[in-house]
């Protein structure tokens, strides 16, 4: 055979000389065996012992013709199926009989005839389709996710896995790899387009009045706790020549330009102010889109602050931050990732139990793989049966096979006995008749 889709030979292991991997037979079968044994060869030795008495005491005529040919056809049907039993198994008495010792002479080929059955008659797509579907693995599952207690305890599992496999990784490889793919990723985003979409979104939603609003008040309320600062700065700049009274007037009267104006902004959403910001934002966010000149400054701004030692320092700690922030939520039991990792599993739990679009596609997703499963990979799946039975002792093989069926097939003895004796019974009555 092959490894499907590969063409490559698939090696079969070399035989082994025992079935070590055999569970040893419970003493209850051998034991069954072996009473099924005493009885078959008691009922034969019976048959020959009436047999012999028949032949040494009686003369043949009369009713001990009868009682002699039914022990002798009782003798004759229980030595034939004594034969066909052992054979099966074994050389009767050890003679080099033709066609006995079946099993462990075919013992290859029972493995290959019994994986060929399995795959023509158990593997196939339509098989497993149809067990897949029976089988309601959608809403099952959704049934078990569905429970808070086994969503905690699986969300636990997850836990423990995620902890596990963040211990023993290698940080340096894993540091380096991900502020690699990181910075690279990076390098490779067009921002230009993407910062053009947020400022269009942000315009939309009028987030940007919103700031500008929040930038005019907090301007406002700076003026007003720095009015002094101001003050004196203006007394500075003006000419010694010129009245304080009037580089008073003058600086009141400027200031209280200003802060009207300020008020005047925040209170009218319609001022020319606020359009004219608008108007601001929308083109700088279509030169974002079209302007090569605008966009190539953006990249190369970006190249820089990528370049900048400190970012370049926080992108190589990032698997630390990472791991450690995992690590923390997965040994918290309370923490908001163990929390959502619940809430996440019941409500995909409820999904697929509730929901029977979303159970069909999976259904349907689940019978797609069996098939794919079926038709690429029976023959290694039935590989495993026929090289099991070809690494098994053809000794050891025919024992625990005996020990196994042994019991049943000693009912054919007794039936091949008690049937014989019947026929010949019936023989030598018609003989005597006619």
């Amino acid at each position: 055979m092959t490894l499907a889709g590969t063409g490559i030979p698939a090696t079969n292991p070399a035989p082994s000389t025992s079935m070590s991997t055999f569970p040893a037979m419970a003493d209850a079968r051998r034991q069954a065996l072996r009473r099924m044994k005493l009885i078959a060869g008691s009922l034969l030795l019976l048959a020959a012992a009436v047999y012999v008495v028949c032949r040494t005491v009686g003369d043949g005529n009369g009713a001990w013709g009868y009682v002699q040919a039914t022990a002798e056809a009782s003798m004759v049907g229980g030595l034939a199926d004594w034969f066909a039993v052992t054979a099966l198994f074994r050389r009767p008495l050890g003679l080099p009989i033709p066609h006995t010792a079946i099993i462990p002479a075919k013992k290859d080929q029972i493995g290959e005839g019994l994986a060929s059955f399995v795959q023509q008659y158990f593997l196939t797509s339509e098989i497993l389709g149809e067990r897949v579907t029976a089988a309601r693995i959608p809403q099952r599952v959704g049934q078990w996710l569905a429970d808070p207690v086994h969503a905690g305890r699986l969300a636990g599992e997850l836990s423990n896995a995620i902890s596990g496999t963040a211990n023993v990784l290698r940080d340096d490889e894993l540091r380096d790899a991900l502020a690699g793919f990181v910075d690279k990723k990076l390098r490779e985003t067009d921002l230009s387009p993407l910062l053009a979409k947020v400022l269009d979104a942000v315009c939309d939603a009028g987030q940007h009045q919103k700031s500008l609003t929040s930038a005019l008040k907090g301007t406002r309320h700076f003026l007003d706790q720095n009015r002094s600062v101001f003050r004196q700065r203006v007394g500075q700049e003006s000419p010694e020549w010129v009245p304080e009274w009037l580089d008073e007037r003058v600086f009141n009267k400027g200031f209280n330009l200003l802060q009207s104006f300020l008020a005047d902004v925040i209170a009218d959403l319609d001022h020319p102010l606020r359009k004219g910001f608008d108007t601001q934002l929308r083109t700088l966010a279509e030169r974002l889109r079209t302007d090569p000149e605008q966009i190539a400054k953006l990249e190369a701004a970006k190249i820089e602050l990528l370049d900048h030692p400190q970012i370049r320092a926080y992108l190589a700690n990032l698997w630390t931050g990472l791991k450690q922030l995992l690590l923390a939520g997965a040994a918290d039991p309370s923490s908001d990732l163990r929390r959502s990792a619940e809430s996440l599993t019941v409500r995909l739990g409820e999904v697929l139990r509730d929901d029977p679009t979303i159970g069909a596609k999976v259904d349907e997703a689940l019978q797609r793989l069996a098939g794919h499963v079926a038709t690429h990979y029976a023959d290694d799946l039935t590989d495993v049966i026929s090289t099991t039975v070809a690494r098994w002792d053809t000794e050891e093989t025919s024992r625990r096979l005996e020990m196994q069926v042994g019991r049943d097939l000693q009912f054919i003895r007794i039936n091949g006995t008690v049937v014989g004796a019947l026929a010949g019974l019936a023989i030598y009555t018609v003989a005597q008749l006619f």
